[in-house]
């Protein structure tokens, strides 16, 4: 059997676990010199009103500027990538597990490479964890990367000044 691993799909909340997973999946791409995406989504702020059966949605231009926003920290990370990475970068709107699962799918993404924040006990209850679900749904292989767990991902520059 072949493994071919053309399209990695790495979805960023530009949080340290997130960035832990970056470097995954620049060295995954770099070595099956496969295409990897770059994606951020903007989930709506929404307030609940005390009746706790509605809620208000940030209007569309505060929405317009944290997509902005975005973008504009994507190219300033991209800017500082190797220049052979092959990126292809996308911001969009909505509940993050299902944008994820929806661009993966639309792509024709082969491998998702998302970072965890290793929330356990009532964080996690509370809050759920977006790579669990993603392993759950996604229709594609999904790597999660655990911080402070066993690295496999080495950085280069560290690797070389213990050699010497």
């Amino acid at each position: 059997m072949i493994v071919s691993i053309q399209k990695i799909l790495f979805p960023t909340d530009f949080s340290a676990p997130a960035t832990e997973a970056q470097h995954y999946a620049q060295a995954l791409a770099e070595r099956m010199g496969a295409e990897l995406h770059l994606l951020h989504v903007v989930v709506p702020p929404t307030i609940p009103f005390p009746d706790s059966t509605t809620s208000w949605t940030m209007p569309d231009t505060g929405l317009k500027d944290l997509v902005q926003q975005a973008e504009q920290r994507i190219a300033k990370e991209v800017a500082t990538w190797p220049e052979e990475c092959r990126v292809v970068t996308s911001v969009t709107t909505g509940f993050a597990v299902d944008e994820i699962v929806s661009y993966a799918k639309a792509n024709d993404i082969d491998l998702i490479v998302a970072g965890t924040h290793g929330l356990t006990g009532l964080s996690h209850l509370l809050l759920g964890s977006v790579a669990e679900k993603l392993v759950r749904i996604a229709s594609c292989p999904v790597l999660t990367v655990r911080p402070g767990g066993h690295q496999f991902v080495v950085d280069s520059t560290a690797a070389t000044a213990s050699v010497k």
